[in-house]
């Protein structure tokens, strides 16, 4: 990420947890026991795949969802229910990373 010290702030809001381990080559975040980590870019931008996604589990979709587009995250897919009470949306990041979010009552949320 070329802004990473904005990155950085904007991911602790986002999440609301500040990062364990702050250096200029890597700012780690411990997010209910899962590493959410944020690389400096080194050179030109590298191109972002919307292919691959990993879903952040929410109690409430709707709010969160809501939430990070306040924060300056854009739309990308809008709370759908895809079955049952499943229910999936994501945003884009303002470095344009897709974040996913994902409500299932199987889960357990820490």
């Amino acid at each position: 990420m070329p802004e990473l010290a904005q990155a950085k702030k904007w991911y602790a809001k986002a999440f609301e947890v500040d990062p364990y381990f702050d250096e200029t080559f890597y700012v780690g975040f411990s997010i209910k026991g899962y590493e959410l980590g944020l690389l400096p870019e080194g050179g030109a931008s590298v191109a972002r795949g919307e292919n691959v996604l990993s879903y952040w589990g929410v109690d409430d979709i709707e709010k969160e969802y809501k939430r990070l587009i306040t924060l300056g995250a854009t739309k990308h897919e809008e709370p759908t229910n895809v079955g049952g009470e499943l229910m999936v949306a994501s945003v884009k990041d303002p470095w344009n990373n897709v974040i996913g979010l994902i409500y299932n009552p199987s889960f357990k949320i820490n």
